[in-house]
């Protein structure tokens, strides 16, 4: 029987266990998946501990999980597209992609080209659709200087290569550690922590900043506004109570979730433009450990589950 990450109540870490479950049966319109990399995120964290059961509950016992990369396994009936043995990233909307193998509508899937590593096709979904949503959300244009915090993060990290591509000046919030990888992506690092604000109109041309995109929380979305950033031009993915005080955009990953933003992003990996930074890879099994490190805040990109 196949596994799969499972819990019953909401909890730590603990609450969740690798299970055996029923072999899962494709219906119309939908492909079963054998998952080969699966990325992890902080939302399914807040979900499991029951910070977002008002929002979203879950109903027991609740599987976990909307990344996934892996090989057709069985096709349900009316798919067109795909066949047994496709390589293919995609996403689940059921909370089940931390599993050896997931049902999935197969309009929620796309090829994975040969030049994306498994790794980087398993988390692509999440970080990468909402930081292709962050920047789409802040109108970023050629000459423009946007402000990114958690840079090294795993949406950061997507957030500052495609704000560089949209052709912007990039100024990234974060950690000595990572200062050097921003430079190498052609970002401006600049340490978050008392005097940030100094430091970023220093790195900025004649202090101005004309966006501000917020993937970390705490009180950085104020921080746009006293750089004179305007509302409108600010988007934060986390800090929801900010939006409703000041009008922010909180566009995320709920904006772009399409197997074409999919394919748009996978197609910029498999030419070089784009890095999915992996942390690191964990096996099914060591499933507390992964979101352990998760709960840190301290990884550079995206940390895997490999069934």
């Amino acid at each position: 029987m196949p596994q799969a990450v499972r819990f019953d109540e909401y909890g730590a870490v603990e609450v969740l266990q690798v299970v055996e479950v029923e072999r899962p049966v494709p219906g119309p319109g939908q492909v079963l998946v054998s998952v080969v990399a699966a990325g992890i995120n902080p939302g399914e964290a807040k979900i499991r501990s029951g910070m977002l059961h008002d929002r979203w509950p879950a109903v027991f016992p609740s599987g976990q999980g909307s990344d996934l990369a892996g090989v057709v396994e069985e096709i349900g009936s009316g798919v067109q597209g795909f066949a047994v043995g496709d390589e293919v990233i995609g996403f689940t909307d059921n909370r089940a992609s931390h599993a050896e193998l997931v049902v999935v509508e197969a309009g929620n899937l796309t090829p994975r080209p040969a030049g994306v590593p498994w790794e980087a096709a398993g988390s692509l979904f999440v970080a990468g659709t909402t930081a292709y949503a962050a920047v789409r959300a802040v109108s970023l244009r050629a000459g423009d200087t946007v402000v990114v915090s958690g840079a090294a993060g795993g949406v950061g990290s997507v957030v500052v290569q495609l704000a560089r591509l949209a052709g912007a000046t990039v100024i990234g919030l974060a950690g000595a550690a990572n200062h050097a990888w921003l430079t190498g992506l052609g970002v401006v690092p600049v340490a978050y922590g008392e005097g940030v604000a100094d430091r970023i109109r220093a790195a900025s041309d004649g202090g101005r900043v004309d966006a501000f995109i917020d993937t970390f929380g705490a009180d950085y979305v104020e921080l746009a506004l006293d750089l004179g950033v305007s509302p409108d031009r600010i988007d934060t993915i986390i800090n929801f109570a900010a939006v409703e005080k000041y009008g922010f955009k909180a566009e995320g990953s709920g904006a772009a979730s399409s197997a074409e933003v999919l394919a748009e992003l996978a197609g910029l990996i498999d030419k070089g433009l784009l890095e999915i930074p992996i942390a690191k890879v964990y096996p099914l099994a060591e499933v507390q450990d992964a979101y352990r490190e998760l709960a840190q805040s301290h990884t550079r990109g995206k940390i895997v589950l490999r069934p």
